[in-house]
């Protein structure tokens, strides 16, 4: 990836975590991080990762996230100046941290084990 993508989703991600936290403050929303953004090559599509505290409400906000979309395209348009056409954003749910769970709770149930044998 070149350098001038990598500046762009840094800009992006450092913009739309400022518009959630200032601009969006809809409770229906609740507490989420913007942990990712990857522009397309040609500049005109951005996935948006989006971490959400709350698991059960996940789908639910991000439909919510996905109604608002234009909105937050306008006012990231406000902020972020030099880019001459701004991104169609489209929002995923960012699943590493569920996955890094997994991964840990693997491991306690091998220790567990371990301590059990060396009983």
């Amino acid at each position: 990836m070149s350098v001038r993508l990598n500046k762009i989703n840094a800009l992006l991600k450092e913009e739309l975590s400022l518009i959630f936290l200032h601009k969006l403050q809809d409770p229906a929303i609740g507490l989420i991080t913007i942990t990712g953004v990857k522009v397309s090559p040609d500049l005109k599509v951005a996935k948006v990762y989006v971490s959400v505290y709350d698991k059960g409400l996940r789908e639910d906000i991000l439909n919510k996230l996905t109604d608002l979309r234009g909105l937050i395209r306008g006012q990231l348009a406000q902020r972020v100046r030099n880019i001459r056409r701004m991104p169609e954003l489209n929002f995923y749910i960012d699943d590493t941290l569920d996955y890094v769970e997994k991964i840990e709770n693997i491991f306690r149930e091998i220790h567990k084990d371990d301590n059990k044998q060396d009983e």
